[in-house]
């Protein structure tokens, strides 16, 4: 008998800061790399144009508390089958992230 995988994502468990959460979508700090993420509640890869730029306008909002400049990535590296974007770090921010997390610190 297979194993069913449950999608982390699907859950929604709240183990990190939340943002935002409405019937489309849930923002918080991903937890693997500490910086806001957009989740889709629909477990699914194509959002409509109108979703997209929901989602994207919800993120947008949670990533200016953290970042002077930052950048859209929807690279679904972990999770590759439910939509989701995460807000990065631009410019000079970028650099000072990127070492705390070498560092191990936030």
């Amino acid at each position: 008998m297979p194993i069913e995988r449950t999608c982390d994502l699907c859950q929604a468990a709240r183990v990190t800061r939340w943002y935002h959460e409405d019937d489309v979508c849930w923002v918080a700090d991903c937890e693997v790399c500490d910086v806001p993420m957009v989740v889709w509640r629909r477990h699914a890869i194509d959002p409509s144009a109108d979703e997209l730029a929901h989602m994207t306008a919800a993120l947008e909002r949670a990533a200016a508390e953290h970042f002077a400049t930052w950048v859209v990535d929807g690279q679904r590296r972990n999770i590759p089958d439910h939509w989701h974007a995460h807000a990065r770090p631009s410019g000079k921010a970028a650099l000072a992230w990127w070492a705390r997390r070498f560092a191990g610190t936030k």
